[in-house]
């Protein structure tokens, strides 16, 4: 509009084209005439709206990241260096302590604590061997997959429901002629004919003998 050279009622009638959601029924709640130029309608709606801009973050802030149960250490470092790249002008140290704080108890926790780092470099060199021992053991691990915890694993141990054994094979006919006699009569019928096979011999619990199941 400013490249245009376009006129102060242009500018107000283009600009709530470029608005949506929230800021959209801001402006269909502007009571009529109540905007008098472009630079009345920016500064309404800049006091509307610059109170939800992003917080500026300061180095107290990094206590809140903590590394998580179960959470590996690798991927609590990248959720640490995210938080420090959102603060300006961080000292090394505020890095070094709010890194500290927000390990579990485990080994490198407690190598951090017998001698406290010296550098960020040297932070990350000690970070880097223990996440190796911890992947390494990992992959150790049996019946190990990539994205698998111990949890997905003793979900795997468990009964898989009916449904998640596989579908039901399709059935080959879906109308059958009525019987007409009974299924007694019928298997008597198929017994003379000798096309059924003799059933299993079942042990005798009692006499620890055998004995034929009968028709």
């Amino acid at each position: 509009m400013y490249l245009a050279d376009a006129s102060d009622a242009t500018r107000c009638k283009a600009f709530p084209t470029t608005l949506t959601k929230a800021a959209m029924k801001w402006f269909d709640s502007l009571p009529l005439r109540s905007v008098t130029s472009f630079d009345d309608l920016s500064r309404k709606f800049l006091m509307r709206f610059s109170i939800q801009k992003d917080k500026v973050k300061h180095a107290p802030s990094l206590r809140g990241v903590k590394q998580e149960v179960g959470e590996p250490l690798r991927d609590y470092m990248e959720r640490f260096n995210k938080a420090c790249l959102e603060i300006q002008d961080l000292p090394t140290e505020a890095v070094i302590m709010g890194l500290v704080n927000g390990l579990r108890e485990g080994p490198f926790s407690q190598s951090i604590s017998k001698r406290h780092p010296t550098s960020l470099s040297d932070v990350q060199e000690r970070a880097e061997k223990y996440i190796n021992i911890e992947e390494n053991a990992r992959l150790r691990e049996p019946n190990w997959r990539p994205g698998h915890s111990h949890s997905s694993k003793e979900k795997e141990r468990e009964p898989k429901k009916k449904e998640e054994v596989g579908p039901e094979r399709p059935r080959r006919y879906h109308s059958y002629t009525p019987l007409r006699v009974s299924l007694v009569d019928v298997y008597r019928k198929i017994c003379l004919t000798e096309r059924l096979p003799p059933p299993r011999p079942i042990k005798n619990k009692r006499g620890g003998g055998e004995s034929w199941r009968l028709l």
